[in-house]
């Protein structure tokens, strides 16, 4: 069994967390948002219309799933201190640009902190 917000161990899957629910675990992304796996359809079926994003690749997947998941009509907000990205030799931070483009895109860009103080 999951913990609330994470994946089973082993999994690939991205996690999704309902205040109503138990946790789910969507299908893996095959590229870097979520247009080749089940993730809308997952978050429509349980009426969910608030997202909190965070991972890995900000500048990547990140930022890939909140362009997507906002041109389906979601209120999305990031994590600002739940993503991470690298940095290029030559080019800079990911992590730098992707903040940028956060501000620019998302309802919110809110620490983790400000984020469970405003679920309670």
């Amino acid at each position: 069994m999951a913990s609330p917000g994470r994946a089973p161990t082993g999994s690939s899957g991205s996690s999704l967390t309902s205040m109503t629910t138990r946790p789910v675990v969507a299908s893996p992304h095959r590229v870097f948002g979520p247009q080749t796996n089940d993730l809308v359809l997952q978050l429509r079926k349980r009426r969910i219309g608030k997202v909190i994003l965070g991972g890995m690749l900000a500048n990547m997947c990140v930022e890939s799933h909140l362009r997507d998941l906002l041109e389906q009509g979601f209120e999305v907000v990031v994590a600002r201190d739940a993503t991470a990205a690298p940095r290029h030799p030559e080019w800079g931070y990911g992590y730098t640009a992707a903040l940028i483009n956060f501000k620019f895109l998302a309802h919110g860009v809110p620490t983790t902190d400000d984020v469970l103080k405003a679920m309670k």
